[in-house]
């Protein structure tokens, strides 16, 4: 396969970026998307060229770390596919394809097809975690957790926080993801003394980071690599205006 790559180019936050054209020609069908940009970038560096800063880790979809935008859609065309999975057979020979970085005022650009995507940590650290004391792991059947809440915790506890549902809201808002980490954490036993102060919390931090409200378009789902459902926004929401009503948004 030949293909034509159009590239966002930029060497630091500050500068201004351009779309760079590069010809990748002789590149097998069975390739995935990442392992392209690996041969090319092996080629710029061959001649002396910057190769093209991309982020990636696992490449088995896990690790979110593929954060790119193809062809106008974060990940690429392929409904629950992260990048690393994308394969090359699902584009035709000759194919222009646009290769862009997260667009969202929070994600920062880097460099080229990287962005600082630290906000999403920032709303983790306000309240996604469970306080406990340590010790030993208690017996598995210790906390009975009833079959509808643990299947609601784990449609939740796949989101593996690439951002991709912010950079496809037309609003910038991160709402799929701070509502996974709600829902996770709030559907089961261990999460119920914080449950309330924890999504007034990370609410608080979503919106202080200046991702953009919801307004239950849907491109965050259709991009979801791992098919978050939209009623964790629903459930964020409820959990919230439950907090607020009752007054207990203190974690103390």
């Amino acid at each position: 396969m030949n293909i034509t790559l159009r590239i966002w180019r930029q060497k630091e936050g500050d500068d201004t970026g351009r779309m760079v054209t590069y010809g990748v020609p002789d590149v097998s069908p069975d390739m995935s998307f990442l392992e392209m940009l690996d041969v090319l970038n092996e080629r710029l560096t061959l001649s002396g060229d910057d190769p093209v800063a991309f982020d990636s880790d696992c490449r088995e979809g896990i690790c979110g770390m593929c954060s790119l935008v193809i062809n106008g859609i974060a990940h690429g065309p392929e409904a629950l596919t992260a990048v690393c999975q994308l394969h090359l057979r699902h584009f035709g020979d000759g194919d222009v394809i646009d290769v862009e970085p997260w667009r969202a005022g929070p994600f920062p650009i880097v460099k080229d097809l990287i962005v600082d995507r630290s906000a999403l940590d920032r709303i983790i650290q306000a309240g996604g975690y469970i306080s406990a004391t340590t010790g030993a792991a208690p017996d598995a059947h210790a906390t009975l957790v009833p079959k509808d809440d643990a299947d609601r915790a784990f449609d939740a506890a796949v989101c593996i926080g690439c951002g991709a549902c912010v950079a496809a809201c037309p609003n910038g808002s991160a709402m799929l993801f701070t509502g996974a980490k709600v829902t996770h954490l709030g559907s089961l036993p261990q999460g119920q003394p914080e449950r309330d102060s924890r999504a007034v919390a990370m609410i608080g931090q979503h919106d202080a980071e200046g991702f953009g409200g919801c307004t239950q378009i849907g491109e965050c789902t259709a991009v979801c690599p791992v098919g978050v459902p939209l009623s964790v926004i629903s459930q964020l929401n409820s959990d919230v205006l439950s907090a607020l009503t009752r007054g207990r948004t203190d974690p103390r």
